[in-house]
């Protein structure tokens, strides 16, 4: 084993000082004392693949490893990392910082202990430190090159390019080719060559710190980000997954996610030899409840591994501090004493917002990019988009300034308050007796302007230095006021605009309105309650268009390229579908420009009494009482549909895909119903104008008029449009039970669905019983990918009769539905 005394750090590798405290203490605590006996060597890999080896005591807890691991990396935000090895028994475990290092590792001179990322937080904002982001990054290239974090091939290419940006600086060709023929960041990389260097080519100006900034905006957004996923089986024993996140715990089948259980919805986790379990609070908004969620592992352990993080997990992103230990029982202890140990999320963030460190300058081991200052530039600014002077200056080239200085604090950007800029300070600006430059206010922050104020009196006042902070300064006050709101400057961290200021009381230039623009904008904008009812009416009319849209064009047009799609089929879409259209593009267009004319904002010297809606919707609810024949047949559109479907398999795949589609927002039977649900809209809104206005109103008139004519179309249409809910909820209902044939025949109707208890000879079982006006059915809900319902048995109602067993069994709310072949005792809450 190497001297330690002559053998190099991790910490000194990256440039830092030894002296820095350790990033898991508070402030003014020392590590803990280490424990007599016998001494072992540790060896732990770091994410640069660099190994160390640490002298620590057999007796040692393994937080003074994890606490040694974290002084010689000078880490600060050292609590999201964790070191990882290779149990026993071929598991990856996480050490536990409070047993023994000699009971958790058997075979020390054997063991590599990976330290690696443990807990990954939603926002990468959370992360103040440049060398936390720079070891998450380091987290993200590992998982990108072993197929951890699977993505396509346009967020693989992306990804890689960020990081050979990071790595290599800006695009060459010759330079970019050859780096990626002796690297290899991910599977097939040599497909995607090109694809890497075209996205490496747009990333010309980034520092290390900005691609690694990007790196972390684009991997948070994968699904797999920071996911470990752990096998599983299901009651069924359907192979599954589970994964634990910030969020809670999540599902997956293969590397799709199909269910998720948030942190306020679970209990209680728990496990029993190899059976994982869920333990669910009541939802009383869903009609489906299940208590209780059983997964099958492997083995014990993988249950208690998967149950031990999914603990530290919530504690560490859910509570507000470390858990206390539970007092020792006395005679006998019953469950795991395991709880988290270290400082949570929050305790991490507060701690480094109220501490006041110095940024420490580091090199990266994998990066021909460095830069003199060493200096953490701001993720969201780019230099290549400045002038040159300032461009220069984040650079850390030489400028005309007279002496260069060399600054070695920043200013800390917290994570909660980003536009919140603290300045520890400028020696020689406060020895010429300057004021601190202080921080960024929030209309500043946001890039507006103050009444009167020049960039150039901005500037003036900052003090003369090329220091990264004098080009933030200038930048955030100068450019960003000086011009449109455009690449890059003036943006968020992750990319997005800021948000304008919505305040009523401002006008468009950040300054206080007066009474004569408040007047104006009264005349264009009217408070009337009439035109919010109109100005709705509009906007529902736009929505409902598009829907029209959907059937005439998009579908219509899928159908006319299908050979198999019958004669009949098209024919009734096209005459039920095709004057709906046509009429109500029409009706928009009047909307709109009532609207207009109500605004002001169009045909402004036509005067005339232009604030009322009621007579447009006279005159086009006349029309639409000359269609109500056609929309009585819209049930034949339902039907037809279902009927082409079955007897085309093809066809039916067609739909199936339709559905999918991103034009196709909802189901397909909900869009072929729209046409009467707009009717009661309508209604609706003629009725909320009359309650509005009083009797002597001008618009009362045609709008009474407009409701009875609306009202009488309506209760034509009202057989017809519930003979259409309930056949498409029983469509509905036939994709989600499996195990009934023919559930839509005719004449049957669903009347509701409940949960209910059976009881079998395992005790009472959770069920979920659908009622039919002719059959009763009861079913169990699997957890697989498409939660469908699976039906266990059926209950003709035609001579069923119920009676209360309570006492006869024991169970309080009990009773026996007893069919003419089968019985069946079922209890309620």
């Amino acid at each position: 084993m190497v001297d330690p005394k002559l053998r190099s750090s991790a910490g000194q590798r990256l440039g830092a000082p030894e002296t820095l405290g350790i990033s898991t203490l508070d402030p003014g605590h020392k590590p803990p004392a280490m424990p007599p006996g016998r001494h072992i060597s540790i060896r732990v890999r770091m994410l640069d693949d660099t190994e160390e080896i640490f002298d620590v005591s057999q007796r040692a807890s393994g937080k003074v490893l994890f606490d040694m691991v974290c002084s010689h990396l000078n880490l600060i935000e050292g609590d999201y990392f964790g070191l990882e090895f290779q149990h026993r028994r071929k598991m990856s475990v996480w050490l536990d910082l409070l047993k023994p290092i000699g009971k958790q590792i058997r075979r020390p001179k054997h063991t590599v202990l990976r330290f690696v990322v443990k807990f990954f937080p939603p926002d990468h904002a959370q992360l103040i430190e440049e060398l936390t982001r720079y070891l998450f990054a380091l987290q993200i290239k590992y998982d990108l090159a072993t197929g951890r974090l699977p993505c396509n091939d346009a967020s693989a290419a992306l990804l890689v390019s960020h990081i050979i940006q990071s790595e290599i600086g800006d695009f060459e060709e010759t330079q970019c080719r050859q780096h990626l023929l002796n690297h290899s960041y991910i599977p097939d990389q040599m497909a995607l060559i090109d694809k890497i260097m075209e996205f490496h080519h747009k990333h010309m100006g980034h520092t290390p710190a900005e691609s690694d900034f990007q790196l972390l905006e684009i991997a948070r957004r994968l699904e797999m980000y920071g996911i470990r996923l752990h096998p599983a089986k299901d009651r069924e024993g359907t192979k599954l997954s589970l994964a634990v996140a910030h969020t809670g715990i999540l599902v997956f089948q293969g590397h799709t996610k199909i269910n998720a259980f948030n942190w306020s919805k679970v209990r209680k986790l728990s496990f029993k030899r190899k059976r994982f379990l869920i333990k669910l609070r009541p939802d009383l908004s869903q009609s489906t409840y299940q208590d209780t969620l059983e997964f099958l592992m492997g083995s014990r352990d993988c249950c208690k591994v998967f149950w031990k993080i999914c603990v530290e997990y919530h504690a560490f992103f859910r509570l507000f501090e470390e858990p206390k230990p539970k007092p020792k029982p006395i005679i006998l202890s019953r469950g795991s004493s395991f709880r988290f140990s270290g400082r949570t999320q929050k305790q991490v963030i507060d701690y480094v917002k109220e501490t006041e460190f110095k940024k420490i300058p580091f090199l990266r081991k994998h990066s021909k990019v460095q830069h003199t200052n060493n200096l953490s530039p701001l993720p969201s600014l780019r230099c290549s988009e400045l002038p040159k002077e300032i461009a220069s200056c984040m650079s850390g080239e030489r400028t005309d300034s007279p002496s260069k200085r060399n600054w070695k604090e920043l200013a800390l950007i917290s994570a909660e308050d980003s536009a919140a800029l603290r300045i520890q300070g400028n020696p020689t600006a406060l020895q010429n007796g300057q004021e601190e430059r202080p921080g960024l206010g929030a209309e500043e922050g946001r890039g507006t302007r103050p009444a009167g104020r020049q960039p150039t009196e901005l500037l003036s006042t900052a003090p003369k230095s090329n220091s990264p902070l004098l080009c933030h300064s200038v930048m955030s006050h100068g450019l960003v006021n000086g011009q449109s709101q455009g690449d890059g400057c003036g943006q968020s961290p992750n990319g997005r605009q800021p948000s304008p200021l919505t305040s009523p009381l401002l006008n468009d230039m950040g300054a206080v309105r007066t009474d004569d623009e408040d007047e104006a904008r009264r005349k264009r904008f009217p408070t009337d309650k009439a035109y919010f009812i109109a100005k709705e009416l509009l906007t529902t009319e736009r929505t409902y268009v598009k829907d029209l849209e959907v059937i005439t064009v998009s579908f219509q047009g899928m159908l006319e390229k299908e050979e198999a799609t019958p004669d009949s089929l098209k024919t009734v879409i096209l005459s039920n579908f095709d004057p709906l259209y046509k009429f109500h593009s029409g009706f928009l267009r009047e909307v709109e420009q009532r609207l207009a004319l109500w605004e002001g904002r169009s045909n402004a010297h036509i005067k005339g009494d232009y604030q009322r809606i009621g007579d447009v919707m006279q005159k086009n609810i006349q029309g639409l009482k000359q269609m109500t024949a056609a929309l009585q047949k819209h049930s034949e559109v339902l039907l037809e549909v279902e009927n082409a479907c079955r007897a085309s398999r093809k066809l039916e795949g067609l739909c199936c895909d339709f559905e999918l589609q991103k034009v196709c927002y909802i189901p397909l039977n909900i869009f072929l119903l729209r046409p009467l649900h707009r009717l009661l809209h309508y209604k609706q809104i003629l009725e909320r104008l009359c309650k509005h206005y009083p009797p002597t109103h001008g618009d009362f008139r045609d709008c009474r008029a407009a409701l009875a004519d609306m009202s009488e179309v309506v209760s034509q249409l009202q057989g017809s449009m519930i003979k259409m809910e309930n056949f498409q909820k029983l469509l509905e209902l036939k994709k989600d039970l499996i195990g009934v044939d023919n559930l839509a025949v005719p004449g049957r109707e669903f009347i509701r669905l409940g949960c209910l208890s059976k009881l079998s000879g395992k005790g009472l079982q959770q069920r979920m019983f659908f009622l039919f006006n002719d059959v009763l059915l009861y079913t169990s809900r699997g957890m697989t990918s498409t939660n469908q319902f699976k039906v266990h048995g059926k209950l003709p109602l035609r001579g069923m009769t119920i009676r209360e067993s309570s006492d006869e069994w024991g169970v309080p709310h009990a009773f026996t539905l007893v069919g003419q072949r089968q019985s069946v005792v079922v209890a309620a809450r």
